[in-house]
């Protein structure tokens, strides 16, 4: 949630920000009514309470006429305190309904406009020329069949579309992955956990994935549980309605989870293999930080995201995304896309967004300062989304014969293998 006294105060600056992610001003001159609304039933809430706690006093010295008059006024005005609270009541929730579905303000330098605006920041690593190296790439779905490591016929016999099987290596792989992914967030300071995968109506709405974003969610409807998109979800509502100490922060987490998508808006896209699937294993970065340090916290991700694809080798691109594809709760919003060759272009890997306090005020997480208290800024990226990056690896380093050469950084959580070779039979 935006701050309300940017409604007050700069009306226009979120009116900036919406028309630099293609959305309706319009909004914003509802939330300013909503807010003066808002504060027009206080005024008038307090001002009747201030006259019954006067008239109580005036009721105590009063006789005769005067005292009966009083009466009645007493007895109209607690009618009328009752109907001002409740005016109070929906004007405020009103109000905040308005200001939830304000996105967060785009930060300064975003580019504007929708998903295709983005603005490419940088190349890392070049792509193979397979066609110098005398063969023809196979897809992740070809080699994972020859190295009988994904089984996407027998997941769809199971569970539906987009669903799969890891197998043997495959299997391996992902758990390989994994634990490097953990390792390198370790070593970079990230607390490691491992969150509930199911969580309640607030978790989701104070991350922003519930609104616009209603549709790609789980619903566990006899429970009213949600299964989560991304562990973000768990991890920014681990100290919602708490109030941290500025001293201890930046508090940084590594968190593994499944992860669970409907993909509602992505039919016929992607469906081959599994680069869009609706289910996957991920390991996610969170950070809680000062509103003053989240630019800086921000790089911090995208750099440890960035050392990540080069221990895999992988040649990639960082991408500044552009304002209208940013999501709800994201003031800025960092993609890195590796080339696939199988798609002969990038893909997304990774993202790493600064939400500034947006999220951190709808869930109630402040921080104590010298001042009183404040909201935090929260911070996530995604280190190793598994699905795509076995992707990209199988892809990328293939060879000839079928092998997979496997990176030097992933080897030792492979026992040693240097190369995968393909199952015979």
């Amino acid at each position: 949630m935006i701050d309300p006294r940017l409604v007050r105060e700069a009306p226009d600056l979120i009116r900036a920000s919406q028309r630099a992610r293609g959305l309706d001003e319009s909004t914003v001159d509802a939330v300013v009514e909503a807010d003066e609304r808002r504060r027009a039933t206080i005024a008038r809430y307090d001002a009747l309470r201030n006259e019954q706690k006067s008239l109580g006093k005036g009721v105590a010295t009063a006789a005769g006429e005067e005292r009966a008059s009083l009466l009645a006024r007493t007895k109209a005005l607690s009618t009328e305190v009752k109907t001002a609270e409740a005016e109070q009541v929906a004007a405020a929730d009103r109000a905040r309904e308005l200001l939830l579905s304000v996105p967060n303000i785009v930060a300064d330098g975003v580019p504007p406009g929708a998903e295709e605006n983005y603005v490419v920041l940088e190349h890392v690593g070049a792509p193979r020329d397979f066609a110098a190296e005398g063969f023809v790439p196979l897809d992740h779905l070809a080699l994972g069949g020859l190295h009988k490591a994904i089984d996407t016929e027998r997941g769809a016999k199971v569970s539906g579309s987009r669903f799969y099987y890891l197998t043997g290596i495959g299997a391996r792989l992902e758990l390989a992955l994994v634990n490097l992914a953990m390792a390198h967030a370790a070593e970079g300071g990230f607390t490691p956990m491992i969150p509930p995968a199911l969580v309640k109506p607030r978790a989701m709405e104070g991350t922003g994935f519930l609104g616009q974003a209603a549709q790609d969610v789980y619903r566990v409807e006899s429970d009213d549980l949600y299964l989560v998109g991304t562990s973000e979800v768990p991890l920014a509502a681990y100290h919602s309605d708490e109030i941290l100490d500025v001293a201890d922060l930046p508090l940084r987490y590594a968190a593994f989870s499944p992860c669970y998508r409907r993909e509602a808006g992505s039919y016929g896209r992607d469906t081959h293999g599994i680069w869009r699937v609706h289910w996957f294993d991920k390991v996610e970065m969170f950070v809680f930080t000062r509103p003053e340090d989240a630019a800086a916290e921000h790089e911090r991700l995208l750099e440890r995201e960035k050392d990540f694809l080069g221990l895999l080798e992988l040649p990639y691109r960082v991408i500044d995304t552009a304002a209208g594809d940013l999501g709800l709760s994201a003031a800025r919003k960092y993609d890195i896309e590796a080339w696939i060759p199988s798609r002969e272009g990038y893909g997304e890997l990774t993202s790493t967004s600064n939400c500034t306090d947006f999220q951190a005020r709808r869930l109630g997480t402040r921080m104590r300062t010298g001042d009183g208290t404040a909201a935090v800024a929260t911070l996530n990226g995604t280190l190793c989304s598994m699905a795509r990056f076995i992707v990209a690896v199988l892809e990328n380093h293939q060879q000839s014969d079928g092998s997979v050469r496997v990176p030097a950084a992933l080897q030792p959580y492979l026992g040693g293998l240097d190369v995968l070779k393909p199952e015979r039979g």
